[in-house]
């Protein structure tokens, strides 16, 4: 609406500031045989992403344990024999029971599984520790004092299981199927994205984000095929930032182009003032006229009615606020003609509401042919002929024979008698030496021939 240009990458940039404002969009990669090179599964309760089913049933026994099952406690009796310590995990805090209790390696290697896998489990066993607290041995004994089931809901015939293995079993055979899908793509919001609990999608999402905040070139693609949609246009500024805007700049040349006066002197005045803005334009060629100051007429104000005994007083009316005074109609002229330019091109408004004015194009000169060798000269046989005067090269001697030969060869046919004066003889005509036949052009030069090398 403002016709203002804005920096592509800093749109891309500003969308990726809150995750809001943009999507996430999970894809996999097919193998040849057709499946997928890494599996992709989504929880229909939470619409979450994994990347294997074990992970996405550890999560729904953890997260929504209470939808399908309901764990009851019942009173059994308490572990025979004396127990003066126990051993508990260093990292969690669990009791695991004395080392001497049968049940105390399925309960080991049970909480490594669950919490720990990722370690060794040796290293794990390392952090166990043994407390001979009077406290933490008595809470063990009442936690092995109480029998747990688990009463399965959401199923035809009622079912108790006894352990959590029992649980997880029974969850795999009954609604993993219908809870758990595999897909090869999936689209969460941003939001949803930061709350990812499978550690390969969390370490894909924050290497993709941080890809894009250095160079967001893939919203940008995104960005430009939308904005291309609603008819915006592209240019590039000084030939390296790309802007989108609602028209690209297109030269007005006032001398050959009939347009009115205010126009002109819009254009006029942006050119002459670099980093122009909209108010600067406007308070220039239009400034607000200062108000008139008036003495105000005295307005005769009604004596106050005295108000009745015991009635409480009317409070005065609060005073209307000044209403903020609109463009003038000078103002509001400029204003339509700078939006006409704008839209047309013609003028540039910045995102940081700087004015500019499209620039005229310049016309590149056409390329000169290239030019063609020389083709190369035939050679040609020795000639005997005499070079003219200069022309001899260093080392070129010419014979006496070639000289009286060439003087030879002219033709010595007599010349014409000349008539003579009346009272005259007429002298016998001469027979023209081979010197007179010669033309006027000067007689070859005497080369002395160069020392031999």
């Amino acid at each position: 609406m403002s016709g203002r240009s804005f920096p592509l990458f800093d749109i891309a940039h500003m969308i990726l500031q809150k995750p809001e404002r943009h999507l996430v969009r999970f894809e996999t990669t097919p193998k040849t045989e057709g499946k997928p090179a890494q599996a992709l599964f989504v929880c229909a309760i939470d619409d979450t992403v994994w990347l294997s089913e074990d992970e996405a049933v550890s999560h729904i026994l953890e997260k929504h344990f209470g939808m399908f099952y309901n764990a009851e406690k019942t009173p059994t009796d308490p572990p025979k024999g004396t127990y003066t310590f126990v051993a508990q995990c260093g990292m969690s805090g669990t009791i695991l029971g004395p080392p001497n209790y049968h049940d105390y390696q399925n309960q080991l290697r049970k909480l490594h599984a669950e919490r720990f896998s990722r370690m060794p489990f040796e290293a794990f066993k390392a952090r166990v520790k043994i407390v001979k607290d009077e406290a933490v041995v008595k809470k063990w004994i009442e936690e092995q004092s109480v029998k747990t089931e688990y009463v399965c809901l959401n199923v035809p015939e009622p079912m108790r299981l006894n352990t959590r293995e029992e649980v997880e079993k029974h969850f795999r055979e009954v609604h993993l199927p219908n809870i758990i899908k595999q897909v090869d793509k999936h689209t969460l919001t941003g939001a949803a994205s930061r709350q990812l609990r499978s550690p390969g999608l969390q370490r894909l999402v924050r290497s993709a984000w941080e890809d894009q905040k250095r160079f967001p070139l893939q919203i940008a693609t995104v960005l430009s095929q939308q904005f291309a949609s609603h008819g915006l246009q592209f240019f590039k500024v000084n030939k390296t930032v790309t802007h989108v805007s609602v028209a690209r700049p297109h030269y007005l040349d006032l001398e050959t182009t009939p347009v009115s006066a205010q126009v002109k002197q819009i254009v006029v005045f942006i050119d002459a003032h670099p980093k122009c803005t909209r108010r600067l334009l406007i308070e220039t060629l239009a400034p607000t006229p200062a108000p008139v100051k008036s003495e105000p007429l005295p307005v005769p104000v009604p004596a106050p009615t005295p108000a009745p005994e015991g009635a409480a007083p009317t409070p005065a009316a609060p005073a209307a606020p000044a209403a903020e005074a609109g463009p003038t109609p000078e103002q509001a002229a400029i204003i339509g003609d700078l939006h006409w330019l704008i839209h047309q091109g013609h003028v540039i408004e910045f995102a940081n509401g700087v004015l500019e004015t499209a620039k005229k194009p310049i016309i590149k000169p056409p390329k000169a042919p290239k030019p063609t060798p020389p083709a190369p000269a035939p050679e040609s046989a020795p000639s005997s002929e005499v070079p003219p005067d200069g022309a001899a090269s260093e080392g070129t001697v010419v014979a006496p024979e070639a000289e009286t030969a060439a003087l030879g060869s002219l033709p010595s046919s007599p010349l014409p008698a000349v008539p003579s004066p009346a009272g005259e003889t007429p002298l016998p005509p001469e027979s023209p030496s081979p010197e007179s036949a010669v033309p006027s052009a000067p007689a070859p030069e005497a080369i002395t021939p160069a020392p031999a090398t």
